[in-house]
Protein backbone atom coordinates (compact mmCIF):
# COMPACT_ATOMS: atom_id res chain seq x y z
CA UNK A 1 0.00 0.00 0.00
CA UNK A 2 3.00 1.92 0.39
CA UNK A 3 4.30 2.03 -3.18
CA UNK A 4 2.04 4.10 -5.77
CA UNK A 5 2.92 1.31 -8.56
CA UNK A 6 2.21 -1.33 -5.85
CA UNK A 7 -1.01 -0.29 -5.28
CA UNK A 8 -2.21 0.46 -8.90
CA UNK A 9 -1.65 -3.06 -9.88
CA UNK A 10 -3.52 -4.29 -6.83
CA UNK A 11 -6.23 -2.28 -7.24
CA UNK A 12 -6.60 -3.80 -11.36
CA UNK A 13 -6.61 -7.04 -9.65
CA UNK A 14 -9.45 -5.86 -6.95
CA UNK A 15 -11.48 -4.50 -9.88
CA UNK A 16 -11.31 -8.01 -11.79
CA UNK A 17 -13.23 -9.17 -8.24
CA UNK A 18 -15.38 -6.36 -8.04
CA UNK A 19 -14.00 -5.34 -5.03
CA UNK A 20 -11.83 -2.07 -6.24
CA UNK A 21 -14.18 0.33 -3.71
CA UNK A 22 -11.78 -0.87 -0.71
CA UNK A 23 -9.02 0.64 -2.22
CA UNK A 24 -10.51 3.22 -3.34
CA UNK A 25 -12.28 4.14 0.34
CA UNK A 26 -9.14 3.38 1.79
CA UNK A 27 -7.18 6.10 -0.27
CA UNK A 28 -9.98 8.55 0.05
CA UNK A 29 -9.12 8.11 4.12
CA UNK A 30 -5.83 8.78 3.11
CA UNK A 31 -6.73 12.25 1.59
CA UNK A 32 -9.03 12.82 4.41
CA UNK A 33 -6.65 12.70 7.27
CA UNK A 34 -4.08 14.91 5.29
CA UNK A 35 -6.40 17.57 5.37
CA UNK A 36 -6.28 20.40 7.66
CA UNK A 37 -9.23 22.65 6.25
CA UNK A 38 -12.49 21.92 7.96
CA UNK A 39 -14.39 23.15 5.47
CA UNK A 40 -12.48 20.54 3.33
CA UNK A 41 -12.86 17.73 6.04
CA UNK A 42 -16.21 18.86 6.40
CA UNK A 43 -17.22 18.29 2.23
CA UNK A 44 -14.37 14.99 1.87
CA UNK A 45 -15.95 13.32 4.57
CA UNK A 46 -19.36 13.72 3.63
CA UNK A 47 -18.54 12.66 -0.29
CA UNK A 48 -16.87 9.40 1.46
CA UNK A 49 -19.37 8.91 3.54
CA UNK A 50 -22.52 9.28 0.27
CA UNK A 51 -19.73 6.77 -1.64
CA UNK A 52 -18.66 4.11 0.37
CA UNK A 53 -20.77 3.67 3.29
CA UNK A 54 -24.29 5.18 3.12
CA UNK A 55 -26.22 1.95 1.99
CA UNK A 56 -27.47 3.34 -1.21
CA UNK A 57 -24.19 3.65 -2.63
CA UNK A 58 -23.38 1.27 -5.33
CA UNK A 59 -19.90 1.51 -3.93
CA UNK A 60 -20.64 0.46 -0.43
CA UNK A 61 -17.94 -1.15 1.67
CA UNK A 62 -18.96 -3.95 3.87
CA UNK A 63 -18.66 -2.64 7.41
CA UNK A 64 -19.81 -4.40 10.65
CA UNK A 65 -22.96 -2.09 12.10
CA UNK A 66 -20.54 -1.48 15.01
CA UNK A 67 -18.03 0.46 13.26
CA UNK A 68 -21.07 2.06 10.69
CA UNK A 69 -22.89 3.25 14.23
CA UNK A 70 -19.87 4.79 15.33
CA UNK A 71 -19.39 6.92 11.96
CA UNK A 72 -22.98 8.06 11.97
CA UNK A 73 -22.45 9.71 15.44
CA UNK A 74 -19.15 10.94 14.33
CA UNK A 75 -20.29 12.68 10.99
CA UNK A 76 -22.32 14.79 13.35
CA UNK A 77 -18.65 16.88 13.57
CA UNK A 78 -16.90 15.05 11.32
CA UNK A 79 -13.11 14.97 11.81
CA UNK A 80 -10.01 14.08 9.33
CA UNK A 81 -10.76 10.55 11.59
CA UNK A 82 -13.50 9.92 11.16
CA UNK A 83 -13.08 7.25 8.98
CA UNK A 84 -9.69 5.41 11.10
CA UNK A 85 -12.43 2.39 12.41
CA UNK A 86 -13.69 1.57 8.91
CA UNK A 87 -10.44 1.88 7.29
CA UNK A 88 -8.65 -0.04 9.40
CA UNK A 89 -11.35 -2.80 9.38
CA UNK A 90 -11.20 -2.21 4.97
CA UNK A 91 -7.48 -2.73 5.20
CA UNK A 92 -7.55 -5.58 7.37
CA UNK A 93 -10.36 -7.32 5.02
CA UNK A 94 -8.16 -6.58 2.10
CA UNK A 95 -5.25 -7.87 3.79
CA UNK A 96 -6.69 -11.37 5.33
CA UNK A 97 -8.79 -11.81 2.10
CA UNK A 98 -7.93 -9.96 -1.20
CA UNK A 99 -4.44 -9.74 -0.98
CA UNK A 100 -3.39 -13.20 -0.14
CA UNK A 101 -5.39 -14.20 -3.60
CA UNK A 102 -3.60 -11.52 -5.61
CA UNK A 103 -0.40 -13.28 -4.30
CA UNK A 104 -1.45 -16.31 -6.13
CA UNK A 105 -3.21 -14.88 -8.92
CA UNK A 106 -1.68 -14.59 -12.86
CA UNK A 107 -1.87 -10.87 -12.58
CA UNK A 108 1.06 -11.00 -10.06
CA UNK A 109 2.41 -13.77 -11.28
CA UNK A 110 3.17 -11.78 -14.39
CA UNK A 111 3.82 -9.04 -12.55
CA UNK A 112 7.47 -11.11 -11.03
CA UNK A 113 8.10 -12.34 -14.57
CA UNK A 114 8.17 -8.79 -16.09
CA UNK A 115 10.45 -7.65 -12.92
CA UNK A 116 12.67 -10.75 -12.92
CA UNK A 117 12.92 -10.25 -17.03
CA UNK A 118 13.91 -6.36 -16.07
CA UNK A 119 16.44 -6.71 -14.01
CA UNK A 120 18.14 -9.65 -15.73
CA UNK A 121 18.38 -7.73 -19.03
CA UNK A 122 19.87 -4.16 -17.04
CA UNK A 123 22.21 -6.75 -15.94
Amino acid sequence: MRSPAGRSVFREFLRTEYSEENMLFWLACEELKAEANQHVVDEKARLIYEDYVSILSPKEVSLDSRVREGINKKMQEPSAHTFDDAQLQIYTLMHRDSYPRFLSSPTYRALLLRGGSQSSSEA
